[in-house]
């Protein structure tokens, strides 16, 4: 663990900050890791550095992301939480008022992030598809916001299947991925085609490049529509 008590740090969103250029997280588990990140203590506060070439999201806020919606006390449905290294950090930021219910396909992904979960009591593991709605939607209840980062060439309709399980108005975040939808296409088709999908349910906020943290991604911000906004009634 470092101790840089002289250094400055700025805050960029709620429990997101930046020491020394690079972004970080208050760590919910003080004196614990989740991957290869630093531990940095500041003034008597310990934060996880979070590496954008690890997490999408972390590429996003770096390359400009306006709003983040996800604060103290949210509650997120992550739909593809693999190991559960932006999961861990999306912990932080909501801390122990807060809740991760983190959906995940494979087996093999949901055994490392079990063990996430064992000091981290705010994430609340679930071995299901995000296609298959119905088996946790009694568990996770509405979300405060959904974040997707799921590999699959319907990773709109699974936006679109879970966008009940999201309250009006709430935020999706989306990292889109070109390669994994049809590699037959120019990832700008891609990310196109998968905005006209989505466009009934949500409406786009902002769209950011995460180049060169992540090739062929574009990381989508998006909001729900209320039921006036479905119908046309702006």
């Amino acid at each position: 663990m470092r101790l840089k008590n002289a250094m400055k740090v700025e805050k960029l969103f709620d429990g997101v900050f930046r020491i020394d250029g690079k972004l970080a997280t208050v760590n919910l588990v003080g004196g614990k890791k989740v991957y290869d990140e630093d531990l940095v203590t500041v003034d008597g506060i310990e934060y996880r550095t979070w590496n954008p070439y690890r997490s999408k999201l972390a590429a996003a806020i770096v390359n400009g992301m306006k709003r983040l919606a996800i604060k103290e006390g949210s509650k997120v449905l992550y739909l593809g939480a693999a190991t559960g290294t932006t999961a861990s950090h999306v912990s932080d930021i909501v801390g122990a008022n807060g809740s991760v219910y983190a959906i995940e396909i494979s087996e093999r992904s949901m055994r490392d992030l079990l063990m996430v979960c064992e000091s981290r009591e705010n994430i609340f593991p679930i071995l299901a598809d995000a296609r298959n709605v119905g088996k946790y939607a009694d568990d996770t209840g509405t979300a405060d916001v959904v974040y997707e980062d799921i590999a699959s060439p319907d990773q709109a309709e699974i936006l679109l299947r879970n966008a009940d399980l999201l309250k009006g108005g709430g935020i999706a975040y989306v990292a889109i991925k070109s390669q994994s939808i049809d590699i037959s296409k120019k990832p700008s088709e891609v990310f196109k085609e998968f905005l006209q999908k989505v466009s009934a349910g949500f409406d786009l906020a902002q769209s950011i490049e995460i180049e060169p943290f992540d090739r062929m991604h574009l990381f989508v911000v998006l909001k729900k529509k209320g039921a006036s906004e479905k119908a046309g009634k702006l």
